[in-house]
């Protein structure tokens, strides 16, 4: 077994090796960018060497300075994790050139498979059924627009290096292609090094499923059950689970079979995942395959009991499979999400800078639930422009998919981050999603159920109610608190008023409040409001997560303060909470309403980011939908595009500049 292994990665990944590395006794050394100086992985790792400006292009997809750090401190293996060099063939050569060994699969299978063209290829020299489309390299936008009229709308377009939803585009159209062409190529370039393309045949109304296999040096391999990765956004993995709700006994057997023949033929000898596009038929055609460990990896160890990191690392070491396929048993349900730093009330778009506030969830098992969080931030952490935008990975598991599913909810809502924007309010909403919960899904999940982006719903009934308890249970205990001062004044003690007017945003909410027996219970005046809430919590004031019970049940509510009152989230739902006394509203109903500043005639950056291009000059008229510029952001680029017809009056930036979110770009006349 190795004595030290590199990992030539960052991030919440690099974490997750380092902790099975540690828990095998092998010694590690993290690699890091200017921007990642002060990293988790950093910390975590046994050495760490610097490799390179913040750049991932002259730094991590440095080959010869990876190679040049195992030498300076004596790594034996190399751990690539996923994205970055993961799938390059160059790179496993290199090492093996220089006597280091590759913990992933060999050179020749990542040639045959790695690649999504030459694995389409091989899929279909082994009789793989495989989905319609050009195999072949694409030479430019003409050659692109020709091949989509061939196949016919819609189409996919990848990038052969591609992954993580990086140079991928669903076009409908000639023109859709044409740009979806050209920003693709572009994305694949600065991501991956390698800007070929090719086109597919986008198949309505699919699940994307994937198979698990593991192989050895010695000629075994086996599946280990699938994952359902079909809730996507811009063809970026949202959330998945394990198994999946489509799947009978039969079909995953034969999938499994199939993903186990194609990775014999080509030698595979490492984790990697066979992915598979599949009809609600239980169709399903090969899409291609990744030499890699994959992301959403922790929900399939989860339901097998497997470490996959530690398995990769055996088996680079020589180490024959211990488990034969009638060993793998698939346990309970699990369920991930992925926590990026994104708006999701603004087009999901990437959002940076520190995290002022990063309280994950405890992790656990407990009653047969597991909660685990793999991430690679930290509280007071940065979250910056130059890498993908994920911040944590959060995985339940329970016996059940209901189960593991309302774990991963109560986990959401306990799970508090401040200083940028995130999706937990999405995820959160998603998790209450009646279609999702009925596992009736498919990739358009997201574009079909959010037609108009997603919006944070406001509580209503029972869910109203409950906030409303809670902002005034929140109430109580700062007035509590307030009562032990020490050094006040002698005099008469103050009565506190029972009766309470809650506002949650435009919502007027009447009740009382009570304490009896350490608990506080809340009495609504509206004749529907039912029995009183009865609420238990240890809450103290600063802490971001009000977690307790409301008549027994375990809740938890993300609090933060405001002038005159709280924001609090639970479920996905949001809203500014207000106590007052019934006088103390009187006087608030009187008081002027704050109006935003005028803003329609600027265009202003969604996102911090640097600006690729300006399609547009100044004095220059356009039309609504016309292209105005591009702004990159977390390795993806972003078209902004006039929503009306107008004149530019003046240009505020020029390429190559880095703008903070809400800056200026460009004025209309």
């Amino acid at each position: 077994m190795f004595k030290r292994i590199l990992i030539a990665n960052r991030g919440e990944i690099a974490c997750r090796i380092i902790k099975t590395a540690r828990k095998m006794g092998i010694s590690t050394v993290a690699v890091y960018s200017d921007a990642d100086r002060d990293a988790l992985h950093v910390e975590m790792a046994d050495a760490a060497v610097r490799i390179g400006p913040s750049a991932a292009a002259e730094s991590y997809l440095q080959i010869e300075k990876i190679v040049a750090a195992c030498k300076q401190t004596g790594a034996e293996a190399v751990h690539p994790g996923y994205g970055f060099l993961s799938e390059r063939e160059a790179f496993p050569r290199a090492l093996e050139k220089a006597g280091i060994v590759f913990i992933g699969p060999n050179p020749g299978a990542i040639a045959a498979m790695g690649d999504k063209i030459e694995s389409k290829k091989a899929a279909a020299k082994a009789k793989v059924s495989t989905v319609p489309g050009h195999l072949g390299v694409i030479e430019d936008e003409k050659h692109a627009v020709k091949i989509a009229d061939e196949i016919g709308y819609p189409v996919m377009i990848k990038a052969s290096a591609g992954g993580g939803g990086k140079g991928m585009r669903i076009a409908y159209s000639e023109a859709e292609v044409a740009e979806g062409f050209a920003r693709s190529k572009s994305e694949a370039k600065s991501s991956f090094g390698d800007d070929r393309m090719f086109i597919e045949k986008f198949i309505v109304d699919p699940r994307h499923i994937e198979i698990q296999v593991l192989g050895d040096k010695h000629g075994n391999v086996i599946y280990l059950g699938e994952r359902e990765c079909s809730i996507q956004r811009r063809n970026q993995k949202v959330i998945e689970e394990a198994p999946s709700p489509l799947l009978d006994e039969a079909t995953r057997r034969k999938m499994g079979e199939q993903a186990v023949a194609l990775a014999k033929a080509v030698g595979y000898d490492s984790a990697g995942t066979v992915e598979f596009v599949a009809g609600q038929d239980r169709s399903f055609y090969f899409l291609e395959m990744n030499t890699r460990l994959q992301v959403e990896h922790p929900v399939t160890e989860l339901v097998t009991g497997l470490d996959l990191v530690e398995q990769m690392i055996r088996v680079a070491a020589g180490e024959k499979l211990e488990l034969k396929q009638s060993d793998v048993k698939l346990t309970g349900w699990a369920v991930e999400s992925r926590v990026y730093a994104e708006d999701p009330t603004r087009n999901f778009l990437p959002s940076t800078g520190r995290l002022t506030t990063y309280r994950p969830p405890k992790e656990s098992q407990h009653n047969d639930i597991t909660v685990r969080n793999d991430t690679g931030v930290y509280e007071g952490g940065e979250i910056s422009i130059w890498y993908d935008p994920m911040i944590a990975k959060l995985v339940t598991h329970a016996a059940t998919r209901e189960a593991s599913i309302d774990a991963q909810a109560q986990a959401l809502d306990a799970f508090a981050i401040e200083g940028i924007r995130h999706n937990i309010p999405f995820l959160a909403a998603l998790m209450a999603h009646p279609r999702w919960r009925a596992g009736k899904l498919s990739t358009g999940f997201i574009a079909e159920e959010f037609k108009d982006g997603f919006h944070n719903p406001a509580p209503e009934g029972e869910s109203a109610r409950m906030l409303a308890a809670v902002a005034a249970a929140i109430d109580y205990a700062l007035g509590e608190r307030k009562r032990r001062i020490s050094g006040q004044m002698a005099g008469r003690l103050v009565t506190r008023e029972r009766n309470r007017v809650v506002w949650l945003d435009d919502k007027e909410i009447r009740l009382k409040v009570s304490a009896a027996d350490g608990e506080v219970v809340i009495s609504f005046e509206s004749g529907d409001a039912g029995e009183p809430h009865v609420l238990g919590s240890t809450w103290k004031p600063g802490q971001p997560v009000w977690s307790g019970s409301i008549n027994g049940k375990d809740v938890a509510v993300q609090v933060r303060s405001v002038p005159n009152g709280f924001l609090l989230s639970w479920r996905g739902t949001f809203a500014k909470a207000q106590v007052y006394t019934a006088q103390e509203a009187e006087y608030a109903r009187l008081m002027p309403l704050k109006v935003a500043g005028d803003t329609s005639k600027k265009l202003l950056c969604p996102m911090p980011g640097l600006v690729k291009s300006i399609a547009i000059a100044e004095g220059q008229e356009v039309k609504a939908g016309e292209t105005l510029a591009v702004v990159e952001a977390m390795k993806m680029e972003n078209v902004l595009r006039a929503e009306r017809d107008g004149t530019v009056k003046k240009l505020h930036a020029k390429p190559g500049d880095s703008l903070a979110v809400d800056a200026v770009i460009l004025e209309f006349a």
